[in-house]
């Protein structure tokens, strides 16, 4: 029987609907009651936090976090060019503006000398991204910070488990943000989190996400709030897969191990590189295929596996590409995002797939970039003689 190919697929089971049935007969369902924070507290004991704010989505957290540091209309903010759009959108929505960053060509994380020449003196912060898992390259972006004073946003809502010489992603900067969408490593079916040093930070964050209201005070809201609490239901879903986030990280390993054998010796593809120091969890396996030898795009890349019965994906459009972000001279600003844009493709990487479906997989793609290699010219013997007196021989 062929091995079926997940690409991001959740993995759920009858521990996620003891959860869910549990949650429904206490009747705890809605934002109030036990399960939020035993959520809140489970996930701040996995990155060894002080403390983490369960919120209705990453979006959501990213939100929250520019927002308590304080950023606003008339700032400045680093983003990178090549991510989801979520890690960007928020920055509009306190009224600062996003300043995109080219990314490494082997990382494809925000680059740290290009964002140090995009720095200004209206820069308040960057929002780094630890692009399907992997870690940045933290210390030379938090030696920049320190110089120019800025604060660092994780996005760490595809790293979940990943480490940077031994520390948790998410616990990196002043505050990280984390997503449980249904295609992340754990999901609650939507939700998010937010960690950070500083409780103080943290216990005002949770007061935003209420609608600002003041405990104990009635309805009382002496501040502009937001209404992005997570529901009980979502976190008893996370409390079930916390349980299996060990399961889940040693599957990603495995399958990122598979993949990395297979194409060792693959010239034509290129898996997205770590960075030194990193202990990656990679969420999203993806590789750049060379095209230009190839001689096939992308798209009939993907088109020939879906009817193999293998889903792909194509790495998120750069930033600058988009409407409200468009920069006319995004190939010569942002070369390598655009690059690896036109290049790249997301491979089948859920837990739910056997060693069995993500070799076939890879081999499937092997095998479709072995037959469109251009062959070799042949040469005759006559041909290949007269070239030889042409030249003077060979030594």
């Amino acid at each position: 029987m062929t091995k079926p190919c997940y690409l991001d697929d959740p993995n759920l089971g009858e521990l996620e609907k003891s959860y869910l049935n549990r949650c429904i007969d206490s009747t705890f369902v809605s934002t109030f009651g036990p399960f939020v924070p035993e959520f809140e507290a489970a996930f701040a004991r996995f990155l060894g936090a002080p403390g983490a704010v369960s919120v209705q989505s990453g979006t959501a957290g990213l939100h929250l976090a520019l927002h308590e540091l304080g950023l606003g209309p008339g700032d400045e903010v680093l983003v990178p060019a090549l991510t989801f759009v979520a890690s960007a959108n928020p920055v509009s929505y306190t009224g600062a503006r996003p300043v995109f960053v080219d990314v490494d060509a082997a990382t494809w994380n925000m680059e740290p000398d290009d964002a140090e020449l995009r720095i200004s003196e209206r820069t308040r912060a960057m929002v780094i991204v630890h692009l399907y898992g992997r870690i940045c390259e933290m210390e030379r972006l938090e030696e920049i910070a320190r110089r120019h004073n800025l604060c660092i946003i994780e996005d760490a809502t595809e790293a979940l488990g990943s480490r940077y010489k031994g520390r948790p992603a998410g616990t990196l900067g002043d505050l990280g943000v984390f997503s449980f969408n249904g295609n992340k490593l754990i999901t609650t079916g939507g939700g998010g989190m937010v960690v950070g040093r500083d409780p103080q930070r943290l216990s005002h964050i949770r007061f935003l996400a209420n609608q600002a209201r003041r405990e104990g005070a009635g309805y009382f809201h002496p501040e502009i709030g937001f209404n992005y609490r997570m529901t009980n239901l979502e976190a008893s879903l996370g409390l079930a897969q916390m349980q299996r986030l060990h399961e889940f990280i040693e599957t990603k390993r495995r399958i990122h191990g598979i993949y990395a054998e297979a194409f060792r010796d693959v010239g034509e593809l290129q898996l997205q590189a770590p960075c030194e120091g990193a202990d990656d969890v990679v969420w999203l396996n993806a590789v750049t295929i060379d095209t230009a030898h190839t001689g096939t795009g992308i798209p009939e890349i993907m088109e020939t596996l879906k009817q193999r019965g293998i889903p792909t994906r194509r790495l998120f459009m750069p930033l600058v590409c988009f409407p409200p972000y468009f920069e006319g001279r995004r190939e010569e600003a942002y070369p390598r995002a655009v690059r690896l844009y036109n290049e790249g493709l997301c491979l089948p990487s859920s837990t739910l797939n056997t060693a069995g479906g993500i070799r076939r997989a890879a081999e499937g793609l092997k095998g479709l970039l072995v037959k469109r290699r251009p062959r070799p010219a042949l040469v005759s013997a006559r041909t290949a003689g007269a070239a030889s007196a042409m030249t003077g021989g060979s030594r």
